[in-house]
């Protein structure tokens, strides 16, 4: 890319993307932005649109980041990583939707059905327990967050409601409540979630939607015109009196400033290092604030043989944490597919198995709930994102022990040449790709005053 200094003479783009005119006059400047997910991807479009020179470099060989959309399926696009837009109104997901033309269908939490672990649909007054647990559960964890020390989420619960008095039936309905409502969301475990900061986070109004053509369409309209090099993961960052160094495996990069945008857990294994060394403060957010595991499990059928008409499919098991919840794609798209979900602790643990095995659990439960005469799957996909070289989880949560302000910290810049953005930067909107976007959008604003 003509302007950035690199020792070497060629460099690599992303095929996909095709060059854009400047919005404004080039101002000269020269940006680097380490990593392709949507924090980089809006931060780079952002920073272009100022007329700065802008090169993203990323560690896989694909954009995208943790929003992956698989084509394996020509005929059902699934997204391994994120899938939703979280409230439809005001979100800036929302708009990038619209004007990459997207194709979107809407599914709501109220389009249900639930079943124990009998396998039998719960009745009306089944379901009505469980709710009454559910809300018993939130009015114990808003008095523990008025509590004088914090507390995971689990011991909160088991306090709160005096868990040696209740029945095994209350137990296990309010273990499905923590996985359900705490480890499924926040893709932490409810031992190592904090109480006091769990739902510390904000909320767009209106529907959840989901991209029939797969989040990757997002991905493609915002990174038009921006220039990467791809398969090069960061070892270094040091910022100098002229501005910035950035070190991969294969070559070396100088420009004016540099955008961290690194997952927290690629942070967290301490494989990119900086110079001058990361603030304490700074240190302390990455070593204590966690990066949680949300995996899927997508089954591909010979036909549907579940109720088309409902969005979730809940299953309360016997005990343990196994395949709580489920979706169904049938709706929105017509296909025959199951989408599982595994969080936290039991995701780590299915992460270790086979393909095999993965699916072999996932049909037990299957098979529990619709009987043993239902087809065999003709196809799956898995994700194991605790194993991803690139991510080491799926997004960040509020770990006991840690606390909002520590997002601030770790956005803080260091000086006015190294930037940093991304969900676990966000403090009101972490773990969600409209989080990662106001992120990147932030550190453009920063880049561009400090320039």
């Amino acid at each position: 890319m003509a302007g950035l200094a690199v020792a070497a003479s060629a460099i690599p783009t992303y095929a996909a993307v095709h060059r854009a005119k400047p919005a404004v006059a080039a101002t000269g400047r020269k940006v680097l932005i380490i990593g392709a997910g949507m924090a980089g991807l809006a931060a780079a479009r952002d920073l272009r649109r100022r007329g700065h020179d802008v090169l993203v470099i990323e560690g896989s060989h694909r954009v995208g980041g943790r929003i992956e959309t698989s084509h394996m399926w020509s005929d059902a696009p699934v997204d391994l990583g994120a899938s939703w837009i979280h409230g439809l109104d005001g979100n800036p997901i929302t708009q990038l939707a619209r004007e990459s033309g997207a194709r979107l269908a809407t599914t709501s939490y109220d389009s249900y059905v639930m079943f124990g672990p009998d396998g039998q649909q719960l009745s009306a007054a089944a379901e009505a327990r469980v709710d009454a647990m559910g809300k018993r559960i939130a009015a114990v964890l808003r008095q523990a967050q008025q509590g004088g020390h914090d507390q995971s989420v689990q011991s909160a619960v088991r306090t709160g409601l005096d868990w040696a008095t209740l029945s095994a039936e209350d137990r296990r309905i309010a273990n499905f409540v923590m996985v359900s409502e705490i480890e499924m969301e926040y893709s932490g475990a409810a031992t190592d979630t904090s109480a006091y900061w769990f739902d510390s986070d904000g909320v767009f109004p209106g529907d959840d939607a989901v991209f029939l053509d797969g989040y990757s369409v997002v991905i493609d309209a915002i990174a038009q015109g921006t220039a990467f090099v791809t398969g090069e993961p960061v070892t270094r960052v040091a910022a100098n009196r002229s501005g910035v160094r950035v070190t991969t495996g294969a070559r070396t990069y100088d420009a004016d400033r540099v955008v961290v945008t690194v997952p927290l857990g690629v942070l967290k294994k301490g494989s990119l290092h900086f110079s001058p060394g990361l603030p304490a403060a700074k240190q302390r957010a990455i070593a204590t604030l966690q990066m949680g595991v949300l995996d899927k499990v997508f089954l591909r059928f010979p036909e549907i043989f579940w109720d088309p008409s409902k969005d979730w499919i809940e299953y309360l098991p016997d005990g343990g944490t196994q395949w709580a919840e489920w979706v169904s794609l049938a709706r929105p798209t017509g296909q025959p597919v199951l989408l599982g979900f595994s969080a936290a602790t039991f995701a780590r643990r299915m992460e270790k198995l086979d393909d095999a095995d993965i699916v072999d659990s996932a049909m037990a439960t299957l098979r529990r709930i619709y009987g043993s005469a239902i087809p065999e799957p003709t196809a799956h996909q898995i994700t194991r994102w605790a194993a991803d070289p690139f991510s080491f989880g799926s997004y960040s949560f509020n770990a006991l022990g840690s606390n909002p302000s520590m997002r601030d910290a770790l956005a803080a810049p260091m000086g006015d040449r190294i930037f940093f953005a991304g969900e676990a930067t966000e403090r009101q909107y972490f773990g969600t790709v409209h989080g990662a976007y106001v992120s990147g959008t932030r550190a453009a604003r920063q880049v561009s005053r400090s320039l």
